[in-house]
């Protein structure tokens, strides 16, 4: 029985896992992006591009902890600028167009934290874009809708709920700016 592109990338991934280097983004990266390639015929694919989740795992990694994700993305859905705490994220687009915007976070003599934009892309189908630990971007989807897969190197839902560590943050009076506590 052939294997399916989701079980080759979760190979590749375990062949190469380490600590976090350019090579390990690099492999992970061009990975993902290969499938991203998958032939829509593929059962798990074909269910994904049917039901269109907002959010499904597709694989928890029970020996290295990294988890992959997608989410299907409705037309103008808008992410705002956030970290992922200690954890590096590859974001690649299987169907769709995302708009992603970098952020760098500026800190004032009095404390008082500000984002200030630093570049945006556009991610198309087939693309990967990898976010390492402290990066600060936002995403808003361009399309009618995507098919985004989000490759975390540890489980972010925990790393945020029982450890505190994503940060995302806030408008106020135009400015991005961490939340009050």
């Amino acid at each position: 029985m052939p294997r399916s592109a989701l079980d080759m990338f979760i190979a590749r991934v375990r062949s190469v896992w380490g600590p976090l280097t350019t090579e390990l983004v690099a492999e992970c990266r061009l990975a993902l992006e290969d499938l991203l390639a998958a032939d829509a015929s593929e059962l798990w694919l074909a269910a994904l591009l049917d039901e269109a989740p907002e959010r499904r795992e597709l694989h928890r990694d029970p020996e290295h902890g990294f988890v992959l994700l997608a989410h299907a993305e409705r037309g103008g859905l808008y992410r705002p600028p956030h970290d992922h705490g200690r954890s590096w994220v590859l974001y690649g687009a299987q169907s769709g167009e995302v708009e992603m915007g970098t952020y760098a976070r500026l800190e004032g003599p009095d404390g008082e934290v500000r984002l200030v934009g630093r570049d945006r892309v556009r991610m198309r189908a087939g693309q990967a874009q990898a976010y390492l630990p402290g990066d600060i971007h936002d995403t808003r989807c361009v399309t009618d809708s995507a098919l985004l897969f989000r490759f975390t190197e540890r489980d972010l839902a925990k790393e945020d709920r029982e450890e505190h560590r994503v940060t995302r943050y806030v408008q106020r009076d135009g400015v991005w700016t961490r939340p009050r506590r």
